[in-house]
């Protein structure tokens, strides 16, 4: 009796063993991480659907790619390991932590976000109005929650009661209802204070002819193929249009956000091109301050006063990460200031060929959030390039 139930126990020990597989994740810098890992597919051999499960044996959220990945959520110490352990079964609704949403009233602003910052792409309902949005804009907020949808609502709840007053000459009304619901005014939870115009804003990728940025316009297409609950991608195409001398290029970008991250991976392209070109992503620069650029090797970065200093008094950090090499930075400032802006800080790629891909991060964070001066600044951004440099590695 106690030999077949040996035997049983082995049995029953050796088909667990089968049923789920372990993932161990090495951290191989000296500082703790907390990030999105990608996992090939092709090396999980747990079949779904699955469960995963940490050291303690508490679900974990996971996303499964449109390209092939698995994604998980770590947090693992200076030069530490962590453990996953995928099981048969199904797994758990989670709240997702990243979203991309196309608002159509709002003349096609796309809008992503995750538990840190946001961000907003001009769309073309924005360029046949005629209005000169050419970057991209920065949402800040001081939750980890999820709220630029319920901003947006806010803000259009009382546009057909404010257009009514002013229609019947009641211009103060008016404005004391758009101050109560803008979203361009902090509420508790956050806001739009950040300029952009016709200006680069906040990462965006221009070709460069002449020592001049060549502008882009709005996205003509777009395509969300991942949202949550870890990672948001979209895909963003441009009209083909002329820029300087180079004849209908067009443009493409794949912008990347994940849980947790203050910066997004751009990774942009040119097609049409006739000849290589030079091209560059950076950020305006105010004339309020032109002293808190910060232009290193291989990345520039800033602390953007906002659209209104004196009364907002807070500061809206920014910067353009280039890990991969190939870039020079510097500062590309105007002859005299247009539209409040002294200028732009950029990393300049040249020589990029028709079709080559140009990547690079842009990011932002708030004084009143989870970055307090731009000193911190400075830490979060070499502690991220020491990140991408160093990947986690996964057995």
């Amino acid at each position: 009796m106690k030999r077949l139930l040996a035997v049983f126990l082995t049995i029953a020990a050796a088909a667990t063993c089968a049923a789920q597989q372990t993932i161990t994740l090495n951290n191989p810098t000296d500082m703790q991480r907390h990030e999105v890992v990608e996992i090939p597919m092709n090396k999980i051999t747990q079949r779904q659907p699955f469960i995963v499960f940490d050291a303690f044996g508490i679900e974990q959220p996971y996303q499964l790619t449109c390209d092939g990945h698995l994604l998980l959520f770590a947090s693992i110490r200076p030069n530490g390991t962590a453990t996953y352990t995928l099981q048969p079964g199904t797994p758990k609704t989670f709240k997702t932590k990243v979203s991309a949403k196309l608002y159509p009233y709002r003349l096609d602003d796309i809008v992503i976000e995750n538990d840190r910052t946001g961000y907003r792409f001009y769309g073309p309902g924005l360029q046949r109005k005629g209005e000169k949005g050419y970057g991209i804009d920065v949402w800040i907020k001081n939750t980890p929650e999820l709220i630029l949808d319920s901003l947006y609502s806010f803000d259009r709840s009382l546009h057909a009661e404010q257009a009514r007053l002013r229609k019947a000459g009641q211009k103060a009304k008016a404005d004391s209802l758009q101050t109560i619901t803008s979203f361009h005014l902090n509420h508790g939870l956050g806001m739009d204070c950040y300029s952009v115009g016709p200006s680069l804003g906040c990462g965006t990728p221009a070709l460069v002819e002449g020592g001049k940025l060549l502008y882009p316009w709005c996205y003509d297409t777009y395509r969300i193929i991942e949202n949550g609950p870890l990672r948001l991608q979209v895909l963003m195409d441009f009209a083909p249009t002329d820029k300087g001398s180079y004849q209908q290029v067009q443009e493409h970008r794949l912008v990347t956000l994940d849980r947790g991250q203050n910066f997004c991976r751009m990774d942009v392209w040119y097609t049409g091109l006739a000849k290589p070109a030079d091209a560059a992503a950076g950020f305006a620069i105010r004339q309020t301050d032109t002293k808190s650029v910060v232009v290193g090797k291989d990345f520039v970065q800033y602390a953007d006063p906002t659209t209104d200093p004196y009364r907002q008094n807070c500061q809206i950090y920014v910067a353009t990460l280039f890990p991969f090499g190939a870039v020079s930075t510097d500062k590309m400032l105007f002859d005299k200031p247009q539209n409040g802006n002294a200028g732009h800080a950029v990393g300049l790629r040249k020589g990029l060929r028709s079709g080559e891909h140009f990547v690079y991060y842009f990011g932002s964070a708030w004084s009143e959030f989870d970055v307090r001066s731009q000193k911190e600044w400075q830490l979060r951004i070499d502690n991220f390039m020491k990140g991408v440099r160093k990947p986690i590695r996964v057995n």
